[in-house]
């Protein structure tokens, strides 16, 4: 019998998973209190991932232009990039509501095709009603974001912030779990 070594990393880091749990937390909470801060962070985050994507697109192209004739595909694809990135920072708010749009479009079409599916397995499953009333909710929260595209995006971020308040919860539960003792197991 000797000790898993992977329960004995996390039994001496313990303290470092107790870490990850109460920042979950704080972000969450933080969430939860900003929501409109909270969004504007996340399209800059993702304005500047793409602007960086853009720019080494770009410089990809750029060198690689005497390799193909094509060459000039990577560099739209990288300027693509870097005028998102760009739209993006300097209208975070309509990055969001198109993100929120797409969102809701996806939910109404996978709803829909759900609700299909379902018909057309009646006969070959049970519990197809499961399946429609999944297509049902999707349908509903596409139509109501779509409707309050405002409203959905806060939906969003309240869900993420639930998310990782109940994360960080865990986390934290179990690192004091983990701080208490490794079980001795064969390995």
């Amino acid at each position: 019998m000797r000790p898993n070594p992977l329960s004995t990393i996390l039994h001496r880091t313990w303290w470092v998973l107790l870490l990850r749990g109460l920042v979950a937390m704080a972000f969450g909470v933080l969430t939860f209190a900003q929501p409109a801060v909270s969004l504007m962070a996340l399209m800059f985050t993702f304005g500047a991932f793409i602007f960086v994507d853009g720019v080494l697109g770009v410089y990809s192209a750029i060198r690689g232009r005497g390799l193909s004739r094509h060459w000039w595909v990577l560099l739209l694809w990288g300027l693509a990039g870097v005028i998102v990135g760009v739209l993006t920072v300097v209208a975070p708010g309509v990055t969001a509501l198109v993100m929120t749009l797409y969102i809701a479009v996806w939910s109404l079409i996978t709803g829909v095709l759900q609700i299909i599916a379902a018909l057309r397995l009646r006969q070959e499953i049970e519990g197809e009603w499961l399946l429609v009333l999944g297509g049902v909710l999707s349908v509903l929260f596409g139509g109501f974001v779509l409707a309050n595209p405002g409203a959905g995006m806060m939906a969003m971020l309240w869900v993420l912030a639930l998310y990782a308040v109940l994360l960080g919860l865990l986390m934290v539960l179990l690192a004091f779990k983990i701080k208490k003792g490794v079980r001795v197991l064969d390995a």
